[in-house]
């Protein structure tokens, strides 16, 4: 009996093992190591230049930077016309402003 149940036991024990390295256990449980259809699936990142979100984040800043400089513009080409309009109040060419008012 002893050996009956020992002999069922080793059975027991190679059916486990063939179950989980067997052929297909990569499939049911995941492989540690992909295989090359699922390296080919996904690419792996080789540079920068392949990385989305590092070329997004680079097109972020470059739009950030432009809308700065373009702000920095307005706001010069504002205060330009501001100083215009001060001097042309200050210096005005028209004939009734020297004449003292009644």
């Amino acid at each position: 009996m002893g050996r009956v149940i020992l002999l069922l036991l080793v059975i027991l024990a190679a059916w486990l093992l063939w179950r989980a390295f067997g052929p297909g256990s990569a499939e049911r449980y995941g492989a540690i190591r992909p295989n090359r259809q699922q390296q080919q699936q996904t690419p792996a990142i080789k540079g920068p230049d392949d990385d989305e979100e590092f070329l997004w984040n680079i097109e972020k800043n470059r739009f950030k930077e432009r809308r700065a400089k373009e702000e920095a513009e307005r706001k010069a080409r504002e205060e330009e016309e501001r100083r215009l309009r001060r001097e042309r109040g200050n210096h005005s060419d028209e004939p009734g402003d020297d004449a003292p008012r009644p």
